[in-house]
This record gives structure tokens, C-alpha cells and sequence, in this order.
């Protein structure tokens, strides 16, 4: 057996060995902070190990009954493990949340795009370098789903996939695919409702694939979207298309663009309550910050653009730094003494 799992881990694409990572870590941080269960902890790691196995056991497949759309790496491999083998998965690996949006349906756009998160954002070099090519190749794939095939978009409550699924639909304005949204906070909570302190998904990485296939099979016959309904998106898209800011959240139930220091605030407010744990305020790692932000935020931004605007306050003086910002695991930073004392009085 030792083996057979030995080979199935090594056939896992590096996508979908981080969605199982991400998963793990995602209950672990449940089972500190929540009340989540450790035998529901223990039943649900059992769950998805028997779950890989049965995935991995499953013949390829070449021809498609049912596309699903998605937006993330960590959610695609996970719905990859929820769906049957004749249901494919098209992901999106964008954060659409931050970066400009502005006309990204064209090619300039696109450009424009690319190029802020160059200058902005500590991303690896192959996914700077394939970024263009690997977004059109998305947009492609799109493109070409057959019309008689139905299309499932995946989303939360959150800008990023709420933003990703009104240029999908724009992408897919003229075609006569039947399209249906799959809202995973809101299926969530009608079958396992949670109060707000409590866990409740801000994206769909963060559920299981167990739990991805619960809810898949409550709204697979859902009614499609209406024309009405398409062309409200589509229009959604277009107008958001004309805006410049580089950050959206999303609240009352819709997408705003705001100021890209609109987090700042809060970053400050925690790099303070993390120096109150401390004996004195010193230097912490960039990562023990940014971690501390992500897992209170209620909006979903990724740690990359949290990381960006770190070094941003490192520029504006409000924090110190000790290191090279290359990677958010490479420096550490606190606040400088002045404005740390001043506003402790």
C-alpha cells in the first residue's frame, strides 16, 4: 500500500498536490481556532484519503459531458477530486481581486495588467514570464466548449471569483451553452450553518473536496441562468472594465473598487498586536504578519497584495525592515519606535 500511495502522490500535478497541502493546513488552523472537532478533523483527513484513492483509480478521460470553471489553483485541484472523471475543470490561476481590470478583455488590457503585477508583486518568474500566454490559453479554452455542453462557474462571497465570473460570462456572451453559478458560502451555510465567528468559506479553495461534492449535487439541476440574468453580468463586467483602481472588495453583496491602501489600516493594527505580545516591540517575520492579517481579513486578497502594501508602509516609514523583500520569508519588519509609542498614549 505504502507504494501505491508513493505513486499516486507522484502522478499528482503540482496543482493538485497543493490543493491537498492547503487543505490540510486550512484544518489544522480550524482545529486551533475554531471549534472543529478533532474526530471530525480525523474523519474528514480519512475521508479525503480514500477520496484520492478512488480518484486515482479512475481511467483517464478525453471526451466531456460537463465544463467547470473555477478560479484558483487550489480549488481547481480540489474540484478535480469532487467531480467524476467525465467532467472536466478550466481554471483561471488570476487573482482578480487586485491589478487593474481596465479593458482586460482586450489585448491592451492585458498588457496593462501584466505589467502592474510586474511592477507590484513578488511573483516567480515562470508565472511572470508564461503569464500572457497562459491567460489567453484559458480564455481559449473557453472559447471553444462546445454549445451543447452545460458550464458550472464556481464562486464565493468575495470580489476575486465574483469578478472572474462576470468576465467569464462576458467571455461567453454570444454562446448558447447553458450556465449556471455555484455560490459555495452561500450552498455552505444552508448545509452547514455556522455563525460568523466561526469558519465560513471566503473562497472556494477553502473547501473540501468532500464537501465541494455535497454541493455540487444540491445545485447540479439548478435553473440556468436566464438571458436577463447573463446580460446583467455582462454588463457588470463591462463597466467594471472601465475602472482603474487595483483592488475590489466585495460588500452588500456586490464589487467595489477601492483605494489599494484600503487595507493599510488593518495591517498597522496588527503589526501593534503583535508587538503587545512581545516583551519589547522587535522585529518579526514579514510572513508572521501577513498570516496574522490573511486570517482575520474578511475580505480575500491573497497574501501577495498584503505583502505588497507591507512594503509599501516600509517606504512610507511607518514600518522598519530588517532583510531583502524578495519573498515575504526573506525579511522582517516592525513599527518604528515614534509611531509605535505615539499612538500607545
Amino acid at each position: 500500500m505504502i507504494n501505491k500511495i508513493k505513486n499516486i502522490v507522484e502522478k499528482l500535478s503540482e496543482q493538485e498536490a497543493k490543493s491537498l497541502l492547503l487543505q490540510h493546513l486550512y484544518r489544522i488552523q480550524l482545529l486551533e481556532e475554531t471549534k472543529y472537532p478533532e474526530d471530525k478533523f480525523l474523519e474528514d483527513l480519512k475521508k479525503e484519503y480514500h477520496d484520492l484513492l478512488q480518484f486515482a483509480s479512475k481511467p483517464g478521460q478525453t471526451n466531456y459531458n460537463t465544463i467547470h470553471i473555477v478560479f484558483g489553483d487550489s480549488p481547481a485541484g480540489s474540484l478535480k477530486i469532487a467531480l467524476p472523471r467525465d467532467e472536466k475543470v478550466i481554471r483561471f490561476s488570476d487573482q482578480f481581486s487586485i491589478g487593474p481590470v481596465h479593458q482586460l478583455h482586450t489585448e491592451r488590457g492585458l498588457e496593462l495588467r501584466k505589467k502592474w503585477l510586474y511592477l507590484h508583486i513578488n511573483l516567480d518568474e515562470q508565472s511572470t514570464l508564461t503569464y500572457l500566454e497562459d491567460f489567453q490559453q484559458t480564455l481559449t479554452e473557453i472559447s471553444n466548449i462546445p454549445e451543447h455542453i452545460p458550464i458550472y462557474i464556481w464562486t464565493a462571497n468575495n470580489a476575486h471569483e465574483q469578478t472572474s465570473a462576470r468576465l467569464v460570462v462576458h467571455a461567453l456572451k454570444n454562446r448558447k451553452n447553458t450556465i449556471r453559478l455555484i455560490n459555495v458560502y452561500t450552498s455552505y451555510q444552508n448545509h452547514w450553518p455556522t455563525p460568523p465567528e466561526e469558519f465560513f468559506p471566503r473562497n472556494t479553495g477553502e473547501v473540501s473536496a468532500e464537501n465541494l461534492k455535497i454541493i455540487y449535487a444540491a445545485n447540479k439541476n439548478d435553473q440556468p441562468l436566464t438571458e436577463h440574468t447573463r446580460n446583467k453580468l455582462a454588463d457588470e463586467w463591462e463597466k467594471l472594465a472601465e475602472t482603474t483602481e487595483v483592488l475590489r472588495i466585495w460588500e452588500d453583496d456586490q464589487i467595489k473598487s477601492v483605494s489599494e491602501s484600503y487595507f493599510d489600516a488593518f495591517i498597522i493594527e496588527k503589526a501593534r498586536y503583535l508587538h503587545n505580545e512581545q516583551t519589547k516591540p522587535d522585529f518579526m517575520k514579514s510572513a508572521r504578519l501577513i498570516g496574522e492579517v490573511i486570517g482575520h481579513l474578511n475580505q480575500y486578497t491573497g497574501d501577495q497584495f498584503i505583502e505588497y502594501r507591507v512594503r509599501q508602509l516600509i517606504l512610507q516609514g511607518i514600518f522598519e525592515i530588517e532583510g531583502v523583500p524578495k519573498a515575504m520569508r526573506f525579511y522582517s519588519v516592525k513599527m518604528k519606535e515614534d509611531i509605535n509609542s505615539t499612538k500607545r498614549e
